[in-house]
This record gives structure tokens, sequence and C-alpha cells, in this order.
């Protein structure tokens, strides 16, 4: 009976494969991402524990997750948005990352841009996953900014994916503390600046108050919104009544903008009113409910509306606001459960992303007021 060596088998195998430990072909580089290979971070960035209590590494700019759909009002699925966005990301990533219309590459800008996971959020007990979210940012937005790669921003920007809209309330909290009120950029089918307690329904206890529809009352009630420069972009609601707008406009101090009115000045006469409403020398953060695009390019979201923006709309609008103050951003209300086979809502949220990544790594420095500035002002309004 023949014995065969496994070692002897295993060099007659490899030499018939023409490779072996003689080593007559160079070793492949396998330390590469494919788009459908890897672990799935955004855009296949690095991955770091950015909410561990020892985790100190300067941070530009960070993605952060937020799987939260508890305050959502119709159609939940939303705790999902930030694995779907991610996802939706695979085909972006580092040596195919240079964004033509911006002229830059975001990933060879020198910038610490790092995927800093999810917050952990409890879906039982909404008052502790507020808490939660509003401390994650906090850990993040506190880390230092790398100042030899030519930052000139004072904290990390950090572009959150969502969850459903009301995540938007602790991170409007936790900027307050550095920047004092900021102007928002809101674009969405919907206001979200409802007051719960004048029309809107189920409100049986203060928490229940606060839903993805009447987070924004609530952040301009405790002075994180800069009134009269925030502006809605792409509404197209149904409104209880015509409160609803005398309160957006004058308690809350929102500029709207409808979705058809794109149709008659243009995405330039859109991006004009807005900036001209929020104005280049303040902190700005940038809200988009996914449901800002129609249904048709969008389906995957909690609250759908026909008549919406369409991607190429959308994506020049942001190009538009690339010398604003862009301190924070988001995409939220992305629910895969009811995305199409082909995950269009995933897709369309991270391309957004990615245009907004390429927006903020262009801003290279922070021009608006400074936080010490804000703190004053805020100062002033509570005394």
């Amino acid at each position: 009976m023949k014995v065969f060596s496994p070692v002897l088998l295993s060099l007659s195998a490899a030499s018939a494969l023409n490779v072996g430990p003689d080593y007559a072909h160079p070793i492949e580089d396998l330390d590469k991402d494919l788009p459908f290979s890897q672990p799935v971070t955004f855009a296949h960035l690095e991955w770091q524990r950015c909410l561990a209590s020892s985790h100190t590494t300067p941070l530009d700019i960070a993605i952060l997750g937020f799987p939260y759909d508890t305050s959502t009002s119709y159609r939940p699925g939303a705790r999902f948005g930030p694995r779907g966005i991610r996802a939706g990301s695979s085909r972006e990533k580092k040596g195919r990352s240079y964004n033509t219309i911006y002229g830059v590459d975001p990933y060879s800008s020198g910038l610490n841009i790092i995927d800093c996971g999810d917050v952990p959020i409890t879906p039982f007990d909404a008052a502790h996953a507020f808490k939660q979210m509003e401390q994650g940012y906090r850990q993040v937005l506190y880390h230092p900014t790398n100042t030899t790669s030519g930052n000139g921003w004072p904290h990390p920007r950090i572009i959150s994916l969502g969850g459903d809209h009301s995540i938007v309330l602790p991170i409007l909290r936790s900027l307050k503390t550095v920047y004092g009120p900021i102007s928002v950029i809101h674009l969405d089918s919907h206001l979200d600046t409802w007051d719960p307690y004048a029309g809107y329904t189920g409100i049986v206890s203060e928490q229940s108050g606060v839903t993805h529809g009447t987070f924004f009352w609530h952040a301009s009630r405790e002075g994180c919104i800069s009134k009269g420069t925030s502006v809605h972009g792409g509404l197209r609601t149904k409104l209880f009544g015509e409160m609803d707008y005398a309160i957006d406009s004058e308690d809350v101090g929102f500029h709207r903008i409808e979705a058809h009115e794109i149709d008659e000045v243009g995405v330039a006469g859109v991006v004009e009113r807005t900036v001209e409403v929020v104005g280049k020398d303040r902190p700005v953060y940038l809200s988009i409910d996914i449901d800002v695009l129609d249904p048709s390019i969008a389906p995957a979201t909690g609250t759908p509306e026909s008549g919406g923006w369409t991607t190429r709309e959308l994506k020049r609008y942001i190009k538009g606001l690339e010398d604003l103050n862009i301190v924070g951003a988001d995409v939220v209300e992305v629910s895969p459960p009811y995305d199409s086979v082909a995950e269009t809502t995933s897709v369309a949220a991270a391309d957004l992303i990615v245009d907004i990544l390429a927006a903020m790594v262009k801003k290279k420095e922070y021009t608006g007021v400074t936080s010490t500035e804000n703190s004053e002002e805020v100062l002033k309004d509570e005394l």
C-alpha cells in the first residue's frame, strides 16, 4: 500500500497550479476591498470605536449611525436605515473616490474620515433613547480634530445615518453646546415643526409629545435653532390647518420652499433663496429626510408623499451649499424593509452622503461665528 505525504501532495498540487513554495510568480496583494466584500462600513471606511471612553484619536469627519425608529408615526423600519445606507455605499471606496463635480477626493485629502459605527439605542424607552443619542453624539463631537491635516474646523463634523427624524433633537442639543443656536436647512416633504399640544394626535405623556413630526418645535423652544435663518425645502405635506404654518414661521422661525417651486425658479433659484436666508457666516446643520425625494425614486421611507424632487435636483442643490459652514448633516427616514430589490432608496441615500462628504472636505475652514460668540448669545437669551 502506498502512503502519500500530505506535504508532498500539497507541493504536487501547487506545482500543477503553477504556484507554490518556489514563488516563481509574484505573490498577489490580497489586502484589497471589492464592492461586494469585507465587513460593511460606509464606503469601506476604517471603523473605530469612537464611542469608547478611552478613544481619543483625532477625528475630522465622522459617520455615525442612529438605529432608532420608536418615534415614527406611520411605517417603522428606519432602525435598519444605517445598515441599509452603508450597504448602499458599497461601490464607494478609497481609490475610486474622486468627485468630479466637487473636484476633490475626500479620502485622499489628509483628513481623518472615520465610520464610528452606531450609537446603541434602546427601542423600549424613548426618554432613555434620547439620552443615549445625545451622549453618543457629544462623545464624537468633543473629539480633537487633526490639526496637522490642514483642517481648520474646531470640532469634528458628523454625518448621521437615521433612524427616524426625531434623532435630530439630541443632535441639535449637542451642537448647541459648542455652536449655540444654529441655522437649519431642512429638506423634507413635511414640516416637522408641529406643536404636539395643538392638533398633533396621540399625546398622552410628555415623552409622547416628542415624535419625528414635532422635534423641531421642541428644538426651537430649547434655543437650539437660529430663528429666522432656517429653511425648509421640498415641502408638499397636508396640514391640520393654517395654524401649522403660523407656528412654523412665527414660533419656530423657518422660511418655507414648497416642492413645486423648483419648477418655477429652478434649482439655482431654490439655492439662492436658501443662502439668502441662512447666510454664509453662521453654523449650519443640513438635515435630509429621504422622503424629500419622490417615492418613485425613494420608496423606502416611513411617510411617502408624491410630487417630490429628483435625485439629480437634490444633488445639484447640495452642490450649491458648499460654501456654507455645514457643521453637521444627516440623511434620515430610510426604511429598508420597504425598499425595492435593487435597494434604490439606500443607494440614493448613500450617494447624497458622498456629495455631502465632498462638500465638507472642500470647505477647509470654519468661517462662521465662534462658539464663544454663540455661547454669549445663548447666555443672554437664558438670562
